[in-house]
């Protein structure tokens, strides 16, 4: 009996070793591997967390105009910008315990092992809502135990280096919820037309249950389905205590529209814009040292809604049916910011952009660059020439030139500069040119904007250089801006995701291009084309608009059998356009030729609507005199065409308009004389 009860304590002895000696064995296990992971972790260092954010553009209130990503469409939101409903929503249905558990609900997981052991296959998920994130950011979908394993040693890393807020975060902001959109802004603002800050406990229970499955739980592709994953997640969330038995019920009979029509109409406001603002943002980003594929930038542009859809408005009435193009562009004369901008007549069927990439030939559009050169080397607006038909001869005399003005007349009599300009006189243009020199010429058209080498022919006077509008337009704003040499551009400010400041548009231009006297002179000189005064041997150009007018402009067309330009100014803002065929086609019906100004004209006049004329202001050292247009001379009563012109004080005119020296001089000699006019009550 007694070697019985010596051998069942020994027994008990071995198996009490045995226990320890497993315990230890599996502590020391355990042990090994958690130092295993952590030493593993530790050399792996923290995962990644960053994913592909959607860039929003905001037009220059601060509304959203359109967004640029690379594969999914999301906007990254903070947790203070998410509805506590949708977070809480989220934590009862997917991971109870989140804030509890380092990673892993160790109870859940092992209730799924056996169910998979039971069925023999990967049929039950427990993954955490850090589980879930890992495998979101760095893993597939696929049911397998190796990619288990996988997604908890991401797990096991992120739960190492990160807060259970940034993971939080993260999640919400990478979980897809079908057609197309990723994160919950995205899902609400495509369900719901809304941030997802302002989600309402119904709606948040949506959202939450399409995460389960988004082709399942759609409410738009499921609707029913949908409503019994709603259900269910209110139910969670009141049994779990995040809200009360009441505030479920409501929301179980609160009816929940949906809002995707919405987005379903909304498109990409000014999409050539919105091309150039990107195209800007990459080159301001790289300066700044930052990456524009990291996304998430907000970058608020210069555009304005009215501009732009008043822009839109006039191409769709005046443009005609056909392969006609056009690029449309208007700016601030102050800042550059560019206010409205359109590329082309579809989008869709060509993002070419006839603004910034298209140069072409701008006509006469280019006589005020060779006039500011021409202001700078002495002339005024009473400088006289003999515009008779002439020949010209350039390269040593190997070559010769005869240029002949739009309707093949000429004027019998010499004209002053500003007549040569309201007229658009070609042979004033080119004897400009032969006089003051193709370098003089080149180095104000560099001043002003435009990049462009002029060649040595005397047509270049007529603008047969190829330009872009951006330019032209450009180079008209720098007069506009009183002679400041003013950058366009398109952005105000980018801020990063974080909400940091990367880059604001400086307010103003220090740096001068011309003077201020022969900007406001240049100016009052483009005023011509709108007023009859000046007609002659032809009328003055822009007198089919003058009906229209209601304000001052200053303004300059130009034509060539292939474009038609037009680009002008009031104080506030600067609008060019460019019509024409993008290959091989000359402009030849009445109704494509006149699509142009009455584009322009129709948007300058709207959008200035409601406010007060703008009167060009001299600036000191210049001074306005009414004159007499045929001869230059101060006027009087017995001559009748007159005209305020404005001149700097040194080119004042000395004489009347009746004095028989001056008329015998400008019929004489033809020498170069004095002029000026318009009685038009905007400049008196």
């Amino acid at each position: 009996m007694k070697r019985m009860d010596y051998i069942r304590k020994k027994k008990r002895k071995n198996r009490m070793k045995r226990i320890v000696l497993l315990t230890v064995t599996a502590a020391t296990a355990m042990f090994t591997i958690f130092l295993c992971l952590r030493l593993y972790a530790q050399i792996t260092g923290a995962p990644s967390l960053s994913v592909p954010k959607a860039s929003v553009f905001l037009d220059k209130n601060g509304r959203q105009i359109g967004d640029k990503f690379s594969a999914e469409r999301r906007y990254w939101v903070s947790l203070d910008d998410i509805s506590p409903f949708l977070i809480d929503a989220v934590i009862a249905t997917e991971d109870r315990n989140f804030y509890d558990h380092n990673g892993f609900d160790y109870k859940r997981i092992a209730g799924a092992v056996l169910k998979d052991v039971k069925t023999m296959r990967k049929a039950e998920g427990a993954s955490s809502i850090t589980q879930q994130y890992a495998r979101n950011l760095f893993l597939t979908h696929e049911k397998s135990w190796n990619r288990k394993i996988r997604e908890a040693l991401y797990a096991y890393r992120m739960e190492t280096f990160y807060d259970k807020d940034v993971i939080l975060e993260g999640y919400l902001n990478t979980v897809y919820f079908g057609h197309g959109m990723y994160g919950v802004e995205a899902a609400s603002r495509f369900y719901f037309a809304k941030a997802a800050k302002d989600l309402t406990l119904e709606e948040s229970a949506i959202i939450t249950a399409i995460a389960k499955g988004p082709s399942v739980y759609s409410p738009v592709s499921n609707p029913e389905k949908s409503r019994e994953r709603q259900l269910l997640v209110l139910s969670l969330m009141e049994n779990q205590g995040f809200i009360t038995e009441i505030q479920e019920e409501r929301a179980k009979d609160i009816t929940v529209t949906l809002k995707t029509e919405d987005w379903a109409d909304m498109k990409r406001a000014a999409p050539y814009f919105l091309d150039e603002v990107w195209r800007e943002a990459e080159q301001l980003l790289e300066k700044k040292g930052r990456y524009p594929a990291e996304g998430g930038w907000t970058i608020r542009t210069t555009l304005d809604p009215h501009h732009q859809q008043t822009a839109e408005e006039f191409i769709e009435k005046w443009m005609p049916d056909g392969e006609l193009q056009l690029g449309f562009i208007s700016m601030e004369p102050e800042t550059g910011a560019i206010t409205s901008l359109v590329g082309g007549s579809d989008y869709t069927e060509s993002p070419f952009n006839r603004v910034t990439q298209a140069k072409r030939q701008p006509g006469s559009a280019m006589k005020p660059i060779l006039y500011a050169a021409a202001l700078e080397e002495g002339y005024n607006p009473l400088t006289f020439k003999s515009t008779e038909k002439t020949i010209f001869t350039y390269d040593e005399g190997r070559s010769t030139y005869e240029p002949k003005n739009i309707n093949g007349k000429f004027a019998g009599h010499p004209i002053s500069l500003a007549q040569a300009l309201a007229l658009s006189d070609n042979i004033y243009a080119v004897k400009t040119l032969e006089d003051i020199g193709y370098k003089k010429f080149n180095k104000m058209a560099e001043k002003l904007g435009i990049d462009v080498t002029f060649q040595e022919s005397p047509a270049v006077a007529l603008g047969t250089s190829d330009v872009t509008l951006l330019e032209m337009t450009n180079a008209y704003n720098r007069i506009s801006s009183g002679g400041m040499q003013v950058e366009p551009t398109t952005i105000l400010s980018i801020s990063d995701a974080d909400g940091k400041t990367v880059y604001e548009h400086p307010k103003k231009s220090t740096k001068r291009a011309i003077t201020e006297q022969d900007a406001f002179v240049l100016t009052h000189m483009m005023t011509g084309m709108f007023d009859p005064v000046f007609n002659d041997y032809s009328v003055a150009t822009g007198l089919s608009m003058r009906s229209k007018q209601k304000r001052p402009y200053a303004a300059k067309s130009g034509t060539t059998i292939s474009d038609q330009y037009l680009i002008g100014y009031t104080p506030s803002l600067t609008a060019g356009i460019w019509t024409g065929y993008d290959i091989g086609q000359q402009l030849t019906s009445l109704e494509d030729k006149a699509a142009s100004k009455k584009i322009w004209i129709d948007f300058m006049e709207t959008v200035h609507a409601g406010k007060p004329p703008e009167p060009f202001i001299p600036p000191t050292g210049v001074t306005g005199v009414v004159v007499d247009i045929a001869t230059g001379g101060i006027a009087v009563n017995e001559c009748p065409k007159q005209r305020v012109v404005y001149v700097k004080e040194k080119d004042k005119p000395q004489k009347l308009c009746t004095d028989k020296n001056l008329r015998e001089q400008l019929t004489g000699e033809q020498e170069d004389a004095n002029f000026e006019l318009f009685p038009f009550s905007f400049f008196e």
